[in-house]
C-alpha cells in the first residue's frame, strides 16, 4: 500500500487506515485478529483507536493482538484522549485528565509509546494553552511521537496550530486533524480544510463511506439486517443520511461504480482518498471481507470527468463570506 506523509512531519502513513470503534463492543477479538491480519498483510499500517471505544476495550484487544499477532513496530497507532462520560461535561481537555488518560491508554496497548496522539475535542471550558501544554509534554516525554487534534472547527484549529508553530523548539507543531469526511458531508471544506492545507496538517477523514450509505446498501429504503443501520446504538448515527438529498449523492456513486466496472464502495472511498489535504482516510470495517473490499481501492484512481460530476452533485452551498461578495 502506498504511504503518505503525516502532514508537515516525517512520519510516513498507510494510506487508507484501520479504525476501531466498534472493537470491544460489536468486535470481538476473533473478528478483529482477522481485520488486523488482513489490514496488514496488505500493507497497512495507520490504525487508529481512542481510550473511549468500546470503554476502553478497542485499546485493550489492540494491545492483546500486537503480543502475538502484529508486531508492534509494522504499525503506527493513532489514539484519542479527551472525551468523558459524563452527561455535564463531554469534554475534559484539562492537563491533568489527558496525561493520566494517555498512561492508561498506554497500560491498555502494552506499549510504551503512541505513534498519533489526538484530542478527541476541543474543551470550551479549559484554557486552551493548556490543553495543548499536554500535547507537548507527552511528545517530549517520549510518551507520543506526534500529536493532532480532532473534531476541531476552523478557527480552533488554526489557533491551536498557530500557538504551537509560536514557539519552535520548545513547542510541537501539530501533525494531523482528523474529522468526517466524505461524498455526504463535505463540510470541512468550508474552512477547516482550508486552514489545514496552509498550515501543513495532514487530514484524517473519520467516517469516508458516509457512515456505510455510500456503499449503496440502503438504497430502495433496504435496510440489511446485519447492517449499522439496523443496529439498535447505530442505527441514530446513520439516519442522517438517508434522505433525499443524500440518495442522489448516492444514486450518482452508483452510476460512476457502473461505468467504471468496480463498486460504489470503491469509487467512494477513492474520492476521498485523493482529495487535497487527504493523508489516510480511516475504514471501519466489521469484518475482513468487508476490509478486503475497501483495500482493493488501493489500484483505482478516478478519471478526472468522474471526479467533476461527484464534486457537482454532492457540492455543499458555500456563499459569503467564502466567495467574494461580488459574484453573489
Amino acid at each position: 500500500m502506498e504511504q503518505r506523509h503525516l502532514g508537515r512531519t516525517g512520519l510516513r502513513v498507510s494510506r487508507i487506515g484501520l479504525g476501531t470503534l466498534t472493537w470491544g463492543r460489536d468486535t470481538d477479538e476473533h473478528d478483529a485478529a482477522d481485520l488486523l491480519k488482513t489490514f496488514w498483510e496488505a500493507g497497512g499500517t495507520l490504525v487508529d483507536t481512542a481510550d473511549v471505544y468500546g470503554d476502553g476495550e478497542a485499546e485493550y484487544l489492540l494491545g492483546r493482538l500486537m503480543e502475538g499477532l502484529v508486531p508492534r513496530r509494522d504499525l503506527v497507532i493513532s489514539t484519542k484522549a479527551g472525551s468523558v462520560p459524563d452527561p455535564d461535561r463531554r469534554f475534559d481537555g484539562s492537563r491533568a485528565h489527558l496525561l493520566s488518560a494517555l498512561d492508561a491508554s498506554l497500560a491498555r496497548l502494552g506499549t510504551d509509546h503512541v505513534d498519533v496522539w489526538h484530542l478527541h475535542a476541543f474543551d470550551p471550558d479549559t484554557p486552551l494553552e493548556e490543553t495543548l501544554h499536554a500535547l507537548d509534554v507527552a511528545v517530549s516525554s517520549g510518551r507520543a511521537r506526534y500529536a493532532g487534534v480532532s473534531n476541531f472547527c476552523g478557527w480552533q484549529l488554526a489557533k491551536a496550530a498557530t500557538w504551537q508553530l509560536a514557539a519552535p523548539g520548545v513547542r510541537n507543531r501539530l501533525a494531523s486533524t482528523q474529522l468526517e469526511y466524505s461524498l455526504l458531508q463535505r463540510g470541512i471544506e468550508r474552512e477547516v480544510l482550508p486552514a489545514a492545507l496552509d498550515l501543513g496538517i495532514g487530514l484524517l477523514p473519520s467516517s469516508p463511506l458516509g457512515r456505510g450509505v455510500l456503499t449503496g446498501k440502503y438504497r430502495k429504503d433496504a435496510t440489511p439486517p446485519d447492517s449499522r443501520g439496523a443496529s439498535e446504538h447505530l442505527a441514530p448515527f446513520v439516519a442522517p443520511y438517508l434522505d433525499e438529498a443524500a440518495g442522489h449523492i448516492v444514486d450518482a456513486v452508483a452510476t460512476a461504480a457502473d461505468g467504471l466496472a468496480v463498486t460504489p464502495l470503491q469509487v467512494a472511498l477513492a474520492w476521498v482518498r485523493d482529495r487535497p489535504g487527504v493523508v489516510a482516510p480511516i475504514v471501519g470495517a466489521r469484518n475482513a471481507r468487508q476490509l478486503t473490499a475497501a483495500l482493493s481501492v488501493e489500484t483505482l484512481s478516478l478519471p478526472d470527468e468522474i471526479c467533476r460530476a461527484l464534486d457537482d452533485v454532492s457540492a455543499p452551498v458555500h456563499r459569503y463570506p467564502d466567495h467574494d461578495w461580488s459574484t453573489l
